[in-house]
């Protein structure tokens, strides 16, 4: 039996999708920083329903599940979204 573990299947894919559009051509000029690139996961991840997972054996049937062509095309869609919302008017940093 495996270790108990709590991931969020959207969230692991989400992250995966920021960063590779991000290295795109689309996106040359907005900013790569970490601070940024978490403002895009978080907001696309308010817009999308959590799957939380307790093993990996979920956590594969999951990601199975979430890969349909249909998903990934609404949590890019979502991820878009983000990015142009964050690009216009960025969050402002608080200390």
């Amino acid at each position: 039996m495996s270790n108990p573990i709590l991931v969020n299947v959207t969230e692991e894919i989400v992250r995966g999708l920021v960063r590779f559009l991000l290295q795109g051509p689309e996106y040359q000029t907005f900013c790569k920083c970490e601070t940024c690139e978490l403002a895009v996961v978080a907001h696309t991840l308010n817009e999308l329903p959590n799957t939380y997972v307790t093993s990996n054996e979920y956590r594969d049937a999951a990601f199975e599940i979430m890969k349909t062509p249909e998903n990934l095309k609404l949590i890019n869609k979502e991820i878009i979204h983000a990015l142009h919302a964050e690009n216009n008017h960025p969050q402002p940093i608080s200390l």
